[in-house]
């Protein structure tokens, strides 16, 4: 499910003239009566809408005041989230007559036209505060409380994300409320503005709009308007003129294939990345510790300490916490099973708390390969909101391949990752035109849709050269990924299991064997390949084209390709 909850403004919403009719009650024990939750999120004060809304106890969580009062309507219980207005204030709009005039625990409300008035004392006594309009009412909160922070500080009781819940109401102080929300809805009788801002406009007003957002939350979880639901999308590239290329947060499937070095990682965290800018929980399975220092996320597991599934779910407890599970520290033979046994209670956290929006699989035919049996059960419903990444895809289980809805394949042979895809996949697909891809690039394809294959320009990513800084500068990489000076007759066998010691190393070995592995191309092969920089690769490619150059001067530009992008350690 994707949508958990309703977050309902009251007058002009929910309610006619002041009141919920009983259809509106009706329809509310429906959404209830589905497994969502109701919170009510309102300009009034909460001692009248008490007297006004007897069925409050619908509610699971009500915001009060505009955002500054936060309510428990099964305990009682109230939550100031904004401080009280200033005394001088209130006194100074009493002396100016201001009437109608309440006084809340942080809202001071009145009607047009005495915003005049409270501008004026707001100016001359030199107070940070803020006046919102709905329709005829003039609201006054301390600076910065609006409907979209009281909601998230409801959320937040609730460990609820925002991207959960879907957000109704009509008037001018309802644009945080909608903009906060997954989905912002309006109802027939919003004023223009929010109907223009709004994601949906319902076509019945009042209550029974609400009703018909919650008939269709009910039927179809809002999957009938998912083609405007744009907002959200997640950047990846750009095609040939310009036109970016952006995915759904919510439902795609994404293969990420290609040959080592290929710049799978960095196009996966770029992505990441983006969804980390717009708070979409994560949980990347990283088997060889790839991601241990990724940006925006917390790492359990070490190579000292495996990870467990307890610790895991602690973590994405808070919806606002991303989980890295390094499994580095299990045996290679133990990885798969730790995974197996992991999934579907992720997959179970998605039903209860529609978290964490996005499951990143690395190395998937490793976890989940074609041959394994246990894959067919974990996988036996389809996937959604998933990303698996692999150097072979023929290799990885069939259950995985078919729920792919965006093949994303980079390196030098693109047609033929693709080939690869629908041959694990058991189908025969026609052949794709080899495509040469530039360093950047990539080829994505829908298998779904009738349309061929395109090539995309990868947006760039801001971690792409923090991603594993300390790693690759100070750490031990295995000796699988390090770098071994061997020289011209292979006598030599000295080995550079970081970029400190590459340059260490490279600085005292002979010309010789400095300038043999430099014509061989073999710097820029382990940067691309092992260290995962295709910068630092390009940028030393071109120096080892370089004619003539002598040992030193190579050495020199080598280095300072390195510390352009790495900070190495004094």
């Amino acid at each position: 499910m994707r949508y958990l909850a309703l977050a309902a403004d009251y007058d002009g919403t929910l309610a006619t003239d002041g009141r919920v009719d009983a259809q509106t009650v009706a329809g509310l024990e429906q959404l209830i009566a589905s497994g969502r939750k109701l919170i009510l999120v309102t300009g009034r004060q909460l001692d009248e809408l008490l007297e006004i809304f007897p069925q409050i106890s619908l509610c699971e969580r009500v915001v009060a005041e505009n955002g500054a009062l936060l309510y428990r309507p099964a305990t009682r219980e109230q939550k100031g989230l904004g401080q009280p207005p200033p005394e001088s204030f209130v006194r100074a709009l009493q002396a100016r007559h201001v009437s109608p005039l309440s006084v809340g625990h942080s809202i001071v409300a009145t009607v047009h036209p005495q915003e005049t008035i409270v501008l004026e004392v707001i100016r001359d006594l030199g107070l940070e505060l803020q006046v919102i309009f709905n329709k005829g009412s003039v609201m006054v909160l301390p600076a910065g409380v609006n409907k979209a922070t009281g909601l998230m500080a409801a959320l937040q009781e609730l460990t609820m994300s925002p991207h959960n819940v879907t957000g109704v109401g009509d008037g001018e102080n309802d644009h945080a409320l909608l903009t906060l929300c997954e989905c912002g809805v309006a109802v027939a009788n919003a004023v223009p503005m929010l109907k223009e801002t709004a994601d949906l406009v319902m076509t019945k007003d009042h209550g029974a709009g609400v009703v018909q957002l919650i008939d269709d939350m009910v039927s179809d979880d809002l999957s009938q308007y998912d083609t405007r639901l744009v907002r959200h999308h997640i950047l990846i590239g750009t095609r040939e003129h310009g036109e970016e290329v952006r995915v759904s947060p919510y439902g795609s499937n994404i293969l990420l294939a290609g040959s080592s070095g290929s710049g799978k990682s960095s196009l996966a965290g770029g992505i990441l990345e983006r969804l980390a800018e717009q708070a979409y929980q994560f949980c990347i399975i990283d088997p060889e510790g790839d991601y241990e220092s990724f940006e925006h996320a917390v790492t359990v597991g070490t190579a000292e300490h495996a990870p467990t599934a307890d610790e895991v779910f602690q973590l994405l407890e808070k919806p606002d916490v991303n989980a890295v599970v390094n499994l580095i520290g299990l045996p290679l033979h133990d990885r798969p099973a730790f995974f197996v046994g992991l999934l579907p209670r992720l997959q179970e956290l998605r039903v209860k708390t529609g978290r964490p929006h996005w499951i990143v699989v690395d190395e998937t035919h490793h976890l989940l390969p074609a041959d394994w049996e246990p894959a067919t059960l974990t996988l036996s419903h389809k996937s959604s909101s998933m990303m698996f990444i692999t150097v072979h895809p023929d290799q990885v289980a069939r259950e995985v391949l078919r729920d792919i809805d965006t093949v994303i394949a980079l390196g030098d042979q693109p047609a033929e990752t693709l080939r690869l895809f629908g041959k694990g996949r058991g189908e025969s697909l026609r052949s794709f035109p080899q495509t040469a891809l530039a360093p950047g690039e990539a080829l994505v394809w829908h298998p779904a849709m009738n349309e061929h294959p395109f090539t995309m320009r990868i947006a760039p990513s801001k971690l792409d050269r923090k991603r594993h800084q300390r790693k690759y500068t100070e750490g031990e990489l295995p000796q699988e990924r390090s770098f071994y000076f061997r020289g011209p007759e292979g006598k030599l066998n000295l080995r550079a299991q970081n970029l400190m010691l590459f340059m260490q190393i490279g600085d005292g070995v002979d010309d010789a064997t400095w300038v043999h592995h430099l014509k061989q191309g073999d710097y820029s092969r382990w940067f691309r390949e092992r260290i995962k920089d295709d910068g630092l690769a390009e940028e030393a490619r071109l120096i080892e084209r370089q004619p003539n150059l002598p040992p030193s001067e190579s050495r020199r530009l080598i280095r300072a390709a390195i510390e352009k992008q790495y900070t190495l350690p004094a």
